[in-house]
């Protein structure tokens, strides 16, 4: 499945957060790939697209949860979500 997070680091851990991120690079947990990854210029805010399984953002959101805010929605690409439409509107 994919997943689309949405990061905020709060002020008060933006350093500890910045300090890991460059000491690791962030990588994907097993069960977890990089889809792409944003960074807004000039805020502490950003999306992390992945794919993978629920288990694998449990643990990235174990691993970054005491310095960063995350909110992670599963998304669909459009020829899935046309499947589901087509479904209930037959077509």
């Amino acid at each position: 499945m994919k997943f689309m997070i949405e990061w905020h680091i709060p002020t008060t851990s933006y350093k500890v957060a910045a300090e890991r991120f460059l000491a690791t690079h962030a990588p994907d947990p097993d069960g977890l790939e990089t889809i792409g990854r944003w960074h807004a210029p000039g805020s502490a805010r950003g999306w992390h697209a992945v794919e993978g399984d629920a288990a694998a953002i449990a643990e990235l959101v174990a691993t970054w949860g005491d310095s960063v805010e995350l909110e992670i929605t599963p998304v669909l690409e459009d020829a899935d979500a046309a499947a589901g439409l087509g479904k209930v509107y037959g077509k």
